[in-house]
């Protein structure tokens, strides 16, 4: 199929837009209409002087007020799908420091929501005025919903599947047998001359009763780099809170500890339980996991970190080495992100891992799978290899 022929006018207008330099950059075109209004609004982003030296530009920019701001997202809506927006609020807060802005509820209503502002909301906690926080939670709450409808049947297939497995029998009810593992188990008695096989031994499920299978803690690091896993791991927390052969806890700690785990009804309440930023004590959060843990070879503890303790690491060690002693599975997430690709202590995920922790990295679209492999009983080096041949293979 031959591209398509694009005129000499249509290259320079083009150009132009890329450009964004008026009459210096060259193109001699003059943009007029629907074309003008979108050099505006990215000119309003991109064509100003650069904050602390960052690089220069050519022009002043957006007016920094709320009304201008207003006019700004309204352009970019209009102009750009929703993905681009998402990155032009990005850039925005970023490069033009609108956070105080982001406190009018007037200007935040008219945001595209996203991950990202999640994030920054939960910055800003508590900074939200009254008048604002009404308008923060619906959009904190608009974008969880997605979150959740996106990870919640993955995540409560894979549990439940694990559990399932976790129960296996060899003496099982007809009801409860596992046809395609009895079949597999028993392939050396085939008949051919029947065409069966001779189910000698049966596999099956056993049934789980209405009493909790597993235990479940997550601790995660609410240090301002954990930001998106903060977010992550408070979805994950409120969808495993709502199986009822789990009991799930959810810590959230910097130098102190939350317990976020009567909230789990509520996502949103959860994450403005949230307090990003401040220092880190995973040693100390780990102590209150421990206190946490009755049932040892029922447990998996979760623990969401970058590792970078701010103080003395040996007690962040000997509670890991206590918990995996005594037979707590323990999976150590150096980040639970869309990438996957987090900046962490080596030096001590290594040291954790070599006392029997599984440190992996994960994003969300893995983390059933990893967490219903713990739930199965893989456990440290074991687990960790699995998930990053999990991750290979995708």
């Amino acid at each position: 199929m031959n591209a398509p022929v694009v005129s000499q006018s249509e290259r320079l207008r083009r150009w132009r837009l890329v450009l964004g330099g008026g009459d210096a950059d060259g193109t001699g075109v003059t943009l007029r209409g629907d074309d003008a209004r979108v050099d505006g609004a990215l000119g309003a982003l991109y064509d100003r002087l650069l904050p602390r030296g960052r690089g220069t530009g050519r022009a002043v920019g957006m007016a920094r007020s709320a009304p201008g701001v207003a006019r700004w997202l309204g352009d970019i809506r209009r102009y750009f799908p929703t993905p681009v927006v998402q990155v032009l609020q990005r850039d925005a807060v970023e490069r033009l420091d609108l956070r105080q802005l982001l406190l009018e509820p007037e200007l935040l209503g008219e945001l595209e929501p996203d991950l990202h502002l999640v994030t920054l909301l939960v910055e800003l906690n508590r900074a939200l005025p009254d008048a604002t926080r009404a308008t923060a939670r619906q959009v904190v709450a608009t974008v969880l919903t997605r979150l959740e409808v996106q990870l919640a049947d993955r995540t409560r297939h894979a549990v439940r599947g694990a559990l399932s497995r976790a129960a296996r029998t060899a003496r099982p009810r007809i009801a409860d047998v596992d046809w395609s593992r009895t079949i597999r188990a028993n392939l050396r008695h085939w008949l051919p001359e029947q065409r069966t096989v001779v189910p000698e031994r049966l596999v099956g499920f056993g049934r789980h009763h209405r009493s909790l299978a597993k235990d479940v803690i997550i601790a995660v690091d609410q240090s301002g780099s954990m930001a998106a896993s903060v977010v992550y791991a408070s979805v994950f927390a409120c969808v495993l809170a709502r199986l009822p052969a789990v009991r799930t806890s959810l810590l959230a700690f910097d130098t102190s500890v939350a317990d976020l785990t009567p909230v789990l009804g509520d996502p949103v309440d959860v994450i403005f339980g949230v307090q990003l930023g401040g220092g880190t004590d995973i040693g100390g959060a780990l102590g209150v996991v421990r206190r946490l843990v009755v049932r040892p070879h029922d447990t998996v503890v979760i623990l969401i970190s970058d590792l970078f303790e701010g103080g003395d690491p040996r007690p962040l060690r000997a509670r890991v080495a206590e918990l995996c002693r005594d037979g707590v599975v323990v999976v150590v997430l150096l980040a639970l992100s869309d990438d996957g690709v987090p900046a962490h202590d080596h030096h001590e995920a290594a040291a954790l891992a070599a006392l029997g922790a599984a440190v992996l990295a994960c994003t969300p679209a893995d983390f059933p799978d990893v967490l219903a492999a713990a739930l199965s009983g893989r456990r440290g080096h074991d687990l960790a290899t699995w998930a990053s041949e999990l991750r290979s293979s995708r």
